[in-house]
């Protein structure tokens, strides 16, 4: 599916971003694939991975808001992955202005150049071409009951989700109004190797490595779905490989958690594989206002028409998650201190 092919993925220089590019360039031959992101010291530290000094991946300085640089990136292509998101729930809620900007200005600018630049390709071309648009379960909202299938109502409960829900009407409505031949992938909670310290697992393994305190907001109880990273991205090839263009694919592992259980879990993998201080212990904060009690995906969609589930059992996946941290713990101190100390939506 992508080999001898130029793959654009936006915002690869997250953590979900740099295992795709990974994942296909080492599984596949692609012709090219571009590292589009507006975060300068994240492409120049790929750059500096052996994994991402293949011939093959290009690295493409610009913001997805930016016509211009988009315009020139897109120059070629035969894939659009959009990853290209402000992801802090919390941050939202302080200055959802930036998460508008990003998240709804940035997909609508993406999908212009993506609907002028499908115009003018050649029919082949055309019918070659794909835009995979990664979104997320929180556009569902609380699933207090159950678990939430492809045509749930969208409910966001948070400006974060709801720009997310905002992009994947825009993504759906140039499917039905230009022809765009565009998916809508909407994925549970992932954890994997190099997640910013503001997302629970990291910021825990953080805490545990540095004798602190665990915070939890709340009574502990929100519950999440959680799907190790490299799932998600074999998930994305075969809704290339196979997904029906319009539609949307809920990407999940029906394994849900809450974050007391996501906590305990992690301090008993780091008592078999560390020495752990006297701090390390749970430590209940002010919950953060809008805090969704539970996310859960219906994924049997998936499961049925593209012969897709999950590989990595969460204890397995949690246990090589710690050990990455514990042993690239220098990745912590890549990032600014406040940025991993600093709770947003406490006081």
């Amino acid at each position: 599916m992508f080999n001898d092919k130029s793959i654009l993925v936006t915002g690869a220089t997250g953590s979900f971003g740099q295992m795709f590019v990974k994942t296909i360039t080492e599984r596949f031959n692609p012709r090219r694939v571009i590292v589009y992101s507006r975060d300068e010291w994240k492409q120049s530290e790929m750059q500096k991975d052996k994994a991402f000094t293949q011939g093959q991946v290009r690295f493409f300085l610009g913001d997805v808001r930016d016509k211009d640089r988009l315009c020139l990136a897109m120059r070629g292509v035969d894939f659009v992955i959009h990853a290209a998101a402000l992801k802090q729930v919390p941050a939202a809620e302080y200055n959802p202005h930036e998460f508008i900007k990003t998240n709804v200005f940035g997909t609508y600018t993406l999908l212009e150049i993506s609907r002028n630049y499908y115009k003018s390709l050649k029919s082949d071309k055309k019918d070659k071409f794909r835009f995979l648009h990664v979104s997320t379960d929180e556009v569902y909202g609380d699933i207090l009951k159950g678990r939430s299938h492809e045509n749930f109502p969208y409910k966001p409960s948070s400006p974060y989700a709801a720009t997310k829900a905002a992009s994947d009407h825009l993504v759906s409505s140039y499917v039905r109004t230009y022809g765009i031949p565009a998916i809508v992938t909407n994925c549970s909670n992932n954890y994997g190797p190099k997640q910013h310290p503001e997302k629970l697992i990291p910021k825990l393994i953080y805490n545990i490595l540095n004798n602190k305190s665990l915070p939890i907001y709340g009574n502990g109880k929100n519950s999440r779905e959680w799907i190790y990273v490299e799932d998600h991205c074999e998930a994305l090839i075969k809704v290339f490989q196979k997904g029906k263009i319009g539609e949307f694919y809920n990407i999940g592992s029906n394994k849900n958690l809450n974050n007391l259980e996501i906590c305990n879990a992690l301090i008993k993998i780091a008592k078999q594989n560390h020495v752990i201080g006297s701090n390390v212990k749970i430590k209940f904060v002010k919950d953060r206002p809008g805090h969704d009690i539970r996310y859960a995906l219906d994924s049997k969609k998936i499961l049925k028409t593209l012969r897709w589930k999950t590989k990595v059992n969460f204890a397995k996946g949690l246990k090589k998650t710690f050990l990455w941290y514990l042993h690239n713990n220098n990745y912590y101190k890549s990032i600014s201190k406040k940025d991993i100390v600093k709770r947003l939506g406490t006081k």
